[in-house]
This record gives structure tokens, sequence and C-alpha cells, in this order.
């Protein structure tokens, strides 16, 4: 199983007791609602009441408690998506710089491994298998140490692409 198939399971079982927690808050409010009514009645079949503005009222107000615990529930989904955690990653995008309209080449670390990868809307293409592993969050001194890098990514993706 992957981590990303852990993670939607994880996230999945957090929906789902979420969801069970708001079925069974529902559960509870009406068997206290409809302990106040005789189960049977004893007495003739009497008409129902016409339908008021309080019974506007409480179809709204659930209809908005549903709506709102939907919204949670997509609000949860989405922040515990990028739960577990740094070091559980087993890919990390170190870098990525676009290219073009739609293409881009990134910088993917697989374990130990850096590779150079070309993107586009059809294709991700291996360009290059980095024998260093570039650092982009070390911190640099001055714009020299940004002018050094840059020569060196493209001599790379020069390289890559066969054109020197």
């Amino acid at each position: 199983m992957t981590l990303v198939t852990k993670g939607a399971a994880r996230v999945g079982r957090s929906v789902l007791a979420f969801m069970t927690v708001v079925a069974s808050a529902t559960v509870i409010a009406s068997a206290a609602l409809a302990a106040d009514q005789p189960f049977a009645a004893p007495q003739a079949v009497e008409r129902a009441a016409p339908v008021g503005a309080g019974s506007l009222l409480q179809v709204t107000f659930s209809l908005l408690l549903v709506l709102g615990a939907v919204f949670a529930a997509a609000w949860l989904v989405r922040r515990l998506r990028g739960l577990g955690g740094p070091g559980t990653e087993a890919i990390r995008v170190v870098a990525a710089t676009a290219l073009g309209a739609k293409e881009r080449a990134v910088l993917v670390q697989v374990g130990k491994q850096q590779l150079l990868l070309g993107v586009t809307p059809g294709q991700v293409s291996l360009l290059h298998t980095l024998n260093e592993s570039i650092d982009v969050n070390a911190p640099r001194g001055n714009d020299a140490g940004d002018a050094a890098l840059k020569p060196e990514f493209k001599a790379i993706l020069k390289r890559s692409l066969g054109l020197k």
C-alpha cells in the first residue's frame, strides 16, 4: 500500500468518523423530540395541523445543519490531505521552473536520488539523473550564489536535451 493510499484511507476514516458523530447527534435529537409524544395514540386519529411558520423554520434549520456538515467534512478532508509529516513522503518536489506556457522542468527527490523531469500536458520525461543532490533550501549569501546555481541548471538542461 503506497503512502498516498494510506493517507487517503486515513482521511476517509476521519470523514467517516465525523459523519458518524453527526448522524448520532441527529438520531439523539430525534429521539428526544419523539419522547414527548406517545408512540401510539389511544384515541381516534386527529386531523394533522396545518403547516405553519414553526415547521418551515425547523425544516430550514435542518437543511442548514446538513449543509454545514457537508461543508465541514469537505474542509476537514482538504485540511487532512497534507497531514502525514515531512518525513513520510517518499517522493518530494524539490524545485520547479516554467519553461513555457504549459511546460515545466521539475527537480524531484526520490529517496536519496534527485531526478530532473520535463513535464508537459501529455508527457513526463526523465531529462537527467543528478550525481550530487542540490539543496535549494541552503542559505545563499548574495546574488553571486544565485548566479552560480542558474548556469549549472541551465547547463544540465541543455546537456540533457542534447543541445550542448
